[in-house]
């Protein structure tokens, strides 16, 4: 049984001109790869994706950004209770709008959304985390992610938003939204 726990509820929510304020990351690590017989290797980076609740498909670690808390606090308190790591927010990834099916309330009667996404550098996998008998984690490269990748909006993050600052070689580390 995990020490932590997971927040429910909306009565701390934040909402912003009708929409719904979501934080997430994209949760990243470095794996060495051997080529050539182990004679040279390379390091690959690996995105963490967990399983939705709701449906087919995997995701990034998402929710409430309550107010209480800070955008980034918020994202790395998803990727905690969600996926049950902890880590080191690197970058700010861009915001990203979406119409949510589900989460419909008075404050957000469309079920509008604007996420705001971060790269998060992985420290460490815990072994109990909030949501562990809900979720499954899956290490993934970039364009198995992309193929596996529930949501248009997320996939756009992990594109647009992920990879470009991945390939640029993840300058402006640390340029990240309070």
């Amino acid at each position: 049984m995990s020490e932590l726990v997971a927040r429910t509820g909306r009565h701390q929510q934040r909402y912003e001109d009708g929409y719904r304020l979501i934080a997430g990351c994209i949760p990243f690590r470095f794996r060495n790869m051997e080529e050539n017989s182990g004679e040279t290797s390379v390091k690959i980076v690996e995105v963490l994706m967990i399983n939705s609740t709701s449906g087919p498909g995997l995701l990034f670690p998402k929710g409430g950004w309550e107010n209480d808390e800070t955008v980034k606090e918020a994202a790395i308190r998803e990727a905690i209770e969600e996926a049950g790591v902890r880590g080191d927010i690197v970058h700010f990834l861009g915001h990203y709008l979406f119409k949510s099916k589900t989460l419909r309330d008075e404050f957000s009667p469309e079920g509008l959304c604007r996420a705001a996404m971060f790269a998060l550098l992985v420290k460490e996998e815990l072994e109990c985390w909030p949501e562990q008998s809900l979720r499954r984690r899956s290490w993934l490269t970039v364009p198995e992610a992309i193929q596996c990748c529930r949501h248009p909006w997320m996939r756009q993050a992990l594109e647009e938003g992920f990879l470009k600052w991945h390939d640029s070689g993840m300058r402006s580390t640390m340029n990240c939204e309070d």
